[in-house]
């Protein structure tokens, strides 16, 4: 199988373990990504506020990108990444008009319209399959107590792919793993991870909320699929821990991570040494 792939600005810096190990995990899964050529960034999150016309101008562009490089389907891991380009998509073909405007602000380039735009959920949940995956299951993670926080970047307008309320896709990938999905609460609630910076008490707040919540339903780590919730739940811990005077300890590792450690993919194609709350909690597999 081959899809195009837009890694968007995250997985080439911050998120780099997520890129490493969607690639590792393709890989095996026999699926072969072909990154947007000369791809640019999406504005997630930034450019909308600046313009609403540079918000859809930026994703347009790679939208045309990825057309002309023949490409029918594009991965795009991050889901403000994904919201983006799905967005921007649906516009476009539902309105002549703008359509019209933002071929002429990006001069003269045309979107046809024909690409069609994946998430990594919906992508392993339907493009692959979830028997595909069990059969690539090489050491289930029995045992293994995972929290799946899809956070709420993956309910963002233009992303329809699993129940807003109560999402069950990564739930249901964790699962063909051999380990266990639990029932907890916070698994669709706001990290704050929008607010890092201007609103530091906020995030530190909001985390701390979503690592006990976690932590009470008996969670060994918490799986992600978001840069910026892996991200602010990692690097934040022990932000909170000072604040709070807690003691959380608690991996937050990518689900594709999980899925390449299942696989039997070399550990250090995984990008496990690039976080801040070591996944030891893995060493057992």
């Amino acid at each position: 199988m081959e899809i195009g792939y837009f890694p968007g600005c995250s997985l080439h810096s911050t998120a780099q373990e997520f890129d490493l190990s969607i690639k590792a995990v393709c890989d095996i899964l026999d699926v072969h990504l072909q990154e947007i050529p000369d791809w640019n960034c999406c504005g997630a999150s930034a450019a909308h506020e600046t313009s609403e016309e540079l918000g859809l101008a930026l994703p347009y562009l790679d939208l045309v990108k990825a057309e002309a490089a023949r490409l029918k389907t594009v991965l795009s891991p991050c889901p403000a990444c994904f919201s983006n380009l799905s967005k921007t998509h649906e516009k476009v073909v539902s309105d002549k008009a703008l359509g019209d405007r933002l071929q002429d602000v990006t001069g003269g380039k045309v979107y046809q319209g024909t690409i069609s735009n994946r998430h990594v959920l919906d992508f392993f949940m339907d493009g692959v399959g979830l028997d595909a995956i069990k059969e690539k299951v090489k050491k289930p993670l029995e045992g293994l107590k995972v929290a799946c926080y899809y956070g709420c970047l993956t309910r963002l307008p233009g992303v329809s792919m699993d129940s807003v309320e109560h999402p069950m896709m990564m739930d249901q990938i964790i699962e063909a793993l051999g380990a266990e999905a639990l029932d907890w609460t916070h698994k669709t609630e706001c990290c704050g991870a929008s607010l890092s910076i201007t609103r530091t008490d906020v995030a530190l707040r909001l985390g701390k909320e979503i690592l006990e919540a976690a932590q009470r339903a008996g969670a060994e780590c918490i799986a992600v699929v978001c840069p910026l919730c892996q991200s602010n739940l990692d690097t934040r811990q022990a932000g909170i821990n000072s604040k709070y005077h807690t003691s959380f300890s608690l991996p937050v590792v990518y689900m594709t991570q999980l899925m390449g450690v299942a696989f039997e993919a070399p550990k250090n194609h995984l990008g496990f040494n690039k976080h801040i709350v070591s996944p030891d909690v893995l060493n057992r597999f």
